[in-house]
């Protein structure tokens, strides 16, 4: 074998299987280094993707090429569009998936992608070698400074890989340690070791470290409940999925399962509060605020005499069902005998308890937008140890590192998705701004333009840029042209089209809406809130024999014409906001000053304008800190 690679990536997680595809199909020779072949894209907690969000993240991961979305929809065993009770801009897409069946379906994804190749074995020290380098630092100012850049990697087994590019996507892994009660074990994941060395190799580039922690509930033997004494949560069978291509989903549709905790449930756990590593010192570092510990929920919420589970299933051939809102790292036995208070689990069988976990991460706002390193050239990193938590967010991330790494290579320029085009772009930007204090989780409210970013509209507005750059294929690209076309006769139907009262008022009546007084456009009774093209179409034969004309995905197209007429308004006014933004945008200052010698700033300002060193004015105006004036500031001199 030859062990010299274009690109090399490090972890096979959700991060690292995207970034090595991505890497590989735009024409890197790639290697993905894995630990265990057999656990490729494992889901360590959850067996679920997609979410508040977290669903609109693996849809534009779709519709850049990726493959996350059709991988989940061929392993699906329930799938639900959560927030249907609010407007499109919040619905989200969430599937349970079958765990082992998931793992083999990337498996088989990763084995057929060209120029990729997988080798296990564990990394233990990136290599490097430094270069003089021109390196402006702001205006009339030029120096030499000694570069670092990548070079390859060692390896436990004492193999050297060379690369020029590096991505570092090793999740929970790096110096991992777990904790059941007051016993810690070294590991990445429950049964197995620890990536050792390889962080202090990092760290050693002048890249800082920190430690952040989660967790993940115990494992339960579906024999040994009583599903009567639970409330029954079925999915939805209507044409909706991840992926914008491919077939509908193939595996039996199985139900979750909702209960409570109760006064017992709490007691016995409070009793065990005492050997909680979160409150006996044993653990220092954060948690994710918004999947709290059950022993968390305890604490912060004491006046709650109940709180919500979801008993989730694992699989289509297993019994194991994972319990979601019970993430504990309390003592074994405290775990097990709380819940056999609850009714619907008194002959409680578990097969594996929750445990916490720490692991090192590593500071994002030393990062540039394309995910590469400010510090170590060629040196790019995703996922959680970037210090962000969930499958969504680590799989955005690693398609962005994997496209980056191929494009530096081919010397062109970084592939960045703004904050108005993507919520993989807000993640990045809020990571490589703001930086982290906790787990970073990606919510709508992170998005400050959701009205453009919703889940029906992700090929929209990332399909035909991929295509351009190389990463989603001509089907693809062919796949989102009819569909364009389609959804824009409609609209041109409904504009044109004219309704006479006489002939819409009694269909009007019974929908429950306004009769007309006089004729109107078609398009005007759409916008109407009772009123769908669906229910529609039996009132008038010309709309239903249009909608009928549509012979691929039908619902898909008529759903995304009707988001896209009913909150025209909505979405004309945000992208107008997104332009005047945009301006800020285009106003590049990276470069351009010494921050510490402009006294005119506060201090907090020129701390952390120096220490960002943000590439445009916009970006500079969502450092925390950076108030107005201080933009203000920088504007006047820029006119200078």
């Amino acid at each position: 074998m030859e062990l010299k690679f274009d690109v090399v990536v490090v972890g096979a997680g959700h991060a690292g299987c995207e970034a090595a595809t991505a890497a590989a199909k735009l024409g890197a020779k790639t290697c993905l280094i894995t630990m265990d072949m057999n656990k490729i894209a494992q889901m360590s907690c959850n067996p679920a993707i997609g979410g508040i969000a977290k669903g609109q993240i693996v849809r534009e991961i779709d519709a850049l090429g990726g493959h996350t979305g059709e991988v989940t929809d061929a392993t699906a065993i329930q799938f639900r569009m959560l927030n249907r009770s609010k407007g499109p801009a919040m619905w989200s897409p969430r599937a349970q998936c079958d765990r082992g069946k998931f793992i083999w379906a990337w498996r088989e994804a990763l084995e057929n992608t060209p120029n990729l190749s997988i080798w296990q074995d564990q990394v233990v020290e990136l290599l490097t070698d430094k270069t003089q380098t021109s390196h402006v630092n702001f205006a009339n100012d030029t120096r030499e400074l000694c570069q670092l850049h990548v070079c390859g990697l060692r390896t436990m087994l004492g193999v050297i890989f060379k690369a020029p590019c590096v991505i570092i996507t090793a999740g929970t892994f790096l110096n991992g340690l777990m904790h059941i009660g007051r016993t810690q074990i070294p590991g990445g994941r429950c049964a197995e070791l620890p990536s050792l060395h390889l962080s202090e190799s990092i760290a050693a580039c002048g890249i800082t470290v920190g430690r952040m922690k989660t967790g993940t509930p115990v494992r339960i033997d579906g024999r040994s409940v009583d599903f009567s004494l639970m409330q029954e949560q079925e999915g939805e069978q209507d044409f909706h999925k991840f992926s914008y291509m491919g077939e509908p989903r193939q595996l039996p549709q199985l139900p979750c399962w909702i209960t409570y905790t109760n006064e017992a449930v709490h007691e016995r756990l409070r009793a065990a509060l005492p050997d909680s590593p979160l409150y006996n010192g044993q653990i220092q570092s954060i948690g994710p605020r918004y999947c709290p510990s059950i022993e968390t929920k305890l604490v912060t919420f004491s006046e709650r005499s109940e709180h919500q589970l979801f008993l989730e299933p694992e699989g289509t051939s297993t019994n194991e069902y994972y319990l979601n809102g019970f993430s504990s790292s309390l003592p074994i036995e405290a775990q097990i005998e709380a819940l056999k208070l609850i009714p619907a689990f008194r002959n409680l069988q578990v097969y594996r308890p929750g445990y916490a976990i720490e692991y090192d991460y590593f500071d994002p706002t030393q990062l540039r937008h394309s995910l590469e390193s400010k510090i170590v050239e060629g040196l790019f990193m995703a996922g959680q140890v970037n210090g962000t938590t969930g499958y969504e967010e680590a799989a955005g991330q690693g398609l962005v590192a994997g496209v980056n790494a191929a494009r530096k290579l081919a010397g062109q320029e970084p592939f960045v998705m703004r904050r108005d085009e993507s919520y993989i772009g807000v993640l990045i930007d809020d990571l490589v701004t703001k930086g982290v204090d906790e787990p970073y989780r990606m919510f709508t409210s992170r998005a400050e333009y959701r009205i453009l970013l919703r889940q029906d509209d992700a090929d929209a507005r990332l399909t035909e840029r991929s295509y351009e750059m190389g990463l989603a294929s001509r089907e693809r690209y062919d796949h989102w042209l009819r569909k364009k076309q389609e959804i824009n006769e409609i609209e041109e139907f409904c504009n044109s089209y004219s309704v006479k009262a006489a002939y819409i008022n009694k269909g009007l009546k019974a929908l429950g809406s306004e009769e007309l007084q006089r004729g109107c456009k078609l398009i005007d009774l759409v916008m109407r809130p009772q009123l769908t093209l669906s229910n529609l179409a039996p009132l008038i034969p010309a709309l239903s024999n249009k909608l009928n004309s549509i012979k691929d995905r039908r619902e898909e197209i008529i759903e995304a014409a009707e988001v896209r007429m009913k909150y025209s308004g909505y979405i004309r006014r945000e992208k107008e906001i997104a332009e005047k933004i945009q301006r800020l945008e285009n106003i590049r200052i990276k470069g351009r000053f010494n921050y510490e010698d402009i006294q005119s700033l506060s201090t907090e300002a020129r701390q952390k304008l120096a220490k960002i060193d943000p590439e445009t004015m916009a970006q500079a105006s969502r450092i925390p800190g950076v108030s107005p004036s201080d933009i203000n500031v920088l504007l006047v001199m820029m006119n200078r």
